[in-house]
């Protein structure tokens, strides 16, 4: 006879997966306040840096979509130990690389496999097999939120340890930090998958992608989230070199960081309350339309710590607010039987956008002295994507046997 497995709680599911977010987020938002102490000591090019963290995050893109079928196949408590120890793994070797080759592989390839494993794709699968489907764009909300506390908490802290012990000695403590996620991975090891024996599915893996792939609204989604990757990526990265440039102190460059995580935990919990109650591809285009202006304005003002900051506060409520409408986009269109796969598979694409916003922002700069090109290209892409998100779908996909979403 079939019985329904039992699920856990969700203020278990939430408060723990909020935590992993919390740490694998707030480490990584802090990279840009890495760039000029390394690349100085080093004697590196900036571009160097940003090709490491720009295959950071096509590794992290990539890995994401396997992690994201290891998770949905075998739960996601194997997938968060895995990345943990990665992360610590990656996070050392950031700090005691040699040469910029190993760099790029450490700080590039090794985090950016961590985080894959430890980020929305894999928390978001839990809390879709977990919470109802009438809560769960309020709790992807409620996670997504968690990550921006984290940049909030993380920034300064990163900054602060850079200045009090040196950036080596700060990556250390960071590594040792991150391995906090393993137990926080037990708390979220779902009773389906307490077994050796893979769970089973209906729908297969093949089939899902297949069938997602061929479906335009999911490609309008997997586009809109490159725009997404482009845009905050670019600006987390190379915000504090481009306020420098302009003769503004590094405190202000944390700041802005740290009002940017602060403002996107509102963002993303409105963002994910308003998922429940309004049609996500409105929601979408409304922030992929107002990040356009918004970096309109930063450039045509005169630059000054109170610009940096209202840019900042009003950039942090649109920062990661994409992230619960699209996943909840995703789980209501396909449902929940393989939605860390392809959650993981839409955020290849933000990924590849955050390949290219990191990278073109070091390539240009090193090229022109300037960012304004990139600037430019933020600000093009943000109207297209308000545009390309206005005629997604949200309806349940039809099918034979339809999975309810």
């Amino acid at each position: 006879m079939h019985t329904t497995p039992p699920k856990l709680s969700m203020f278990q599911v939430l408060a723990c997966g909020a935590a992993v977010v919390t740490l694998s987020m707030g480490i990584r938002h802090g990279f840009g306040l890495w760039l000029q102490p390394i690349t100085q000591e080093m004697g590196w090019t900036r571009q160097s840096f940003a090709l490491a963290l720009a295959i950071q995050n096509l590794s992290w893109g990539l890995i994401g979509v396997f992690a994201g079928m290891l998770a949905d196949r075998f739960g996601a408590f194997r997938v968060l130990i895995g990345g943990a120890a990665l992360y610590a793994l990656g996070l050392v070797g950031m700090a005691l690389s040699p040469t910029e080759t190993l760099f790029a592989l450490t700080t590039g390839v090794l985090i950016g496999a961590a985080q894959a494993g430890t980020t929305y794709a894999v928390i978001y699968g839990v809390i879709g097999r977990q919470v109802p489907a009438e809560k769960r764009s309020w709790a992807m909300g409620v996670a997504a939120a968690a990550g921006s506390f984290g940049q909030f908490l993380m920034v300064p802290t990163e900054g602060f340890l850079i200045t009090a012990m040196g950036w080596k000695e700060a990556l250390l403590v960071l590594a040792a930090m991150v391995l906090v996620i393993v137990p926080l991975a037990f708390w979220l090891r779902e009773p389906r998958f307490a077994s050796a024996a893979p769970v089973q599915h209906s729908q297969g893996i093949g089939e899902a992608l297949s069938e997602a792939l061929r479906y335009p609204s999911f490609l309008m989604l997997t586009a809109g989230y490159f725009v997404c990757g482009f845009q905050v990526v670019f600006i987390a990265v190379h915000m504090p070199s481009y306020l420098r440039d302009h003769g503004l102190s590094p405190q202000v460059a944390s700041y802005s960081l740290a009002l940017i995580g602060l403002f996107n935990v509102f963002g993303t919990y409105i963002s994910g309350t308003l998922g429940q109650r309004m049609a996500k591809r409105h929601i979408l285009a409304f922030i992929y339309f107002t990040r356009a202006v918004v970096i309109t304005v930063f450039l045509l003002v005169p630059l000054t710590p109170t610009s940096v900051y209202l840019f900042s506060a009003v950039m942090g409520a649109l920062w990661l607010s994409t992230v619960p409408p699209t996943n909840a986009a995703v789980a209501q269109i396909f449902g929940v039987q393989h939605l860390s796969m392809l959650g993981g598979f839409v955020f290849f694409s933000h990924q590849v956008g955050s390949f290219l916003g990191v990278w073109l922002g070091g390539y240009l700069y090193d090229r022109t002295g300037s960012y304004d090109t990139v600037w430019m290209l933020a600000i093009a892409f943000g109207v297209l994507a308000g545009l390309i998100n206005l005629p997604v779908r949200e309806h349940p996909i039809a099918r034979g046997a339809a999975q309810p979403a």
